[in-house]
């Protein structure tokens, strides 16, 4: 097994998000910060209106990124926008998109990258070198683990591929999982974070790059965000909190071990079909469950987390989430045509992710997955 390894220092506990300022100061790397954030709202709020005071002995610039899936293009404007503020510390407030374009950032500064076509080419041959800046992570939808992983995930349409922006001398210096940051996420968003967190520990769990301590975190995120799923679809307040707290275990989880398959399938149908993130990643769990079974060790002990007896409960289970979060619970109902099927199964083979799935990946049991995914599974009386 790998060894683990994570340095980033979390706070996970409602509220906390407004020690931000204590987390600034105690850092004490130069004195200029950029905060960025989903929603220029953000900078009204308590924990961070008082960064932007003339008292605050730090300058704080805000800048604002409100797209998904991140593009090179998206990247490259706001790279353009802050890097004369050159600062020396990036507090990331928003969904993992905004997260990522805050980590990425971090990478870029000090560097003359001239057009899109020279940050493709440092991203793909990951010639950045040492961070130009810090960063701090302060998510607001419990699912991407981003704020405690060194990648980012950067979209390339144009080129048709998903890059990745990775150091490890990137992890932030701080995370700040406050479950008050969460509880405006609509439903739907919501499942689809929750079901995308479950993903990152289920994967890390069978992972080949796999360890004991991201085994632990893996298995305690599962359960956690499982048992507190249906809390969630009712509404109740302290289903936030435990999806905090499991995203993040899931995140310590996965930064040590990268995803696998599920994730590696799921890019395409993403890029190209628009399918939101955390749905395609949940679609795939059970089809990729059932390829691994008998080929990592502990199953029965991630059947008993995800409260489950084999794929065939678990794919229940996940079509019964997002049919009460209103959300399609197929390829089919999202819009994917079957004859589209083996193209995308053509691109589901991302390296990092389907060589370190357990079983071999291939375009041939790709398709095999897509298809149990293509149809929703008939619900049993009783279920």
């Amino acid at each position: 097994m790998n060894g683990y390894y994570n340095p980033v220092k979390i706070y996970q506990e409602p509220g906390c998000a407004a020690r931000v300022g204590e987390v600034l100061e105690e850092l004490g790397t130069g004195k200029r910060a950029l905060l960025l954030a989903w929603n220029p709202m953000v900078f009204q709020q308590p924990a961070f209106a008082g960064l932007l005071q003339p008292s605050f002995s730090w300058e704080v610039r805000t800048c604002c990124f409100q797209m998904t899936n991140p593009t090179m293009e998206q990247l490259f404007e706001v790279y353009q926008e802050t890097k004369e503020f050159a600062p020396d510390v990036v507090i990331a407030v928003g969904g993992g998109s905004t997260l990522d374009i805050g980590k990425s950032l971090c990478c870029l500064y000090g560097k003359e990258i001239p057009n899109v076509a020279a940050l493709r080419v440092m991203i793909q041959s990951k010639e950045y070198g040492r961070p130009g800046a810090r960063w701090i992570g302060i998510p607001t939808t419990a699912g991407t683990g981003s704020e405690t992983t060194c990648w980012a995930t950067i979209w390339d349409p144009s080129k048709d591929a998903k890059r990745s922006v990775e150091s490890r001398d990137n992890f932030a210096y701080a995370a700040l999982v406050d479950p008050e940051m969460s509880k405006s996420m609509p439903l739907g968003l919501a499942v689809n974070s929750a079901l995308d967190a479950a993903a990152h520990a289920v994967e890390s769990y069978w992972a080949k790059g796999t360890n004991s301590v991201s085994r632990a975190l893996a298995l305690c995120a599962v359960r956690t965000i499982m048992k507190a799923m249906d809390g969630l679809l009712a509404g109740r307040p302290e289903a936030h909190n435990d999806m905090a707290k499991g995203s993040m275990l899931a995140g310590l989880a996965f930064s040590s071990t990268r995803t696998t398959a599920c994730h590696s399938i799921s890019y395409p149908l993403t890029m190209r079909c628009g399918i939101p993130h955390g749905a395609a990643v949940s679609l795939l769990l059970a089809p990729v469950l059932r390829l691994n079974l008998g080929s990592f060790s502990g199953q029965e002990e991630l059947l008993e987390a995800l409260g489950a007896a084999d794929a065939d409960e678990l794919e229940e289970k996940i079509g019964n989430y997002l049919r009460r979060a209103s959300l399609p619970s197929s390829l089919q109902e999202w819009g994917v045509k079957r004859e589209e099927l083996r193209r995308l199964a053509q691109f589901g083979v991302t390296k990092g992710r389907a060589d370190n799935n357990p079983v071999e990946i291939n375009a041939e049991n790709i398709l095999h997955i897509l298809e149990q995914a293509y149809s929703a599974r008939p619900i049993r009386k009783g279920a």
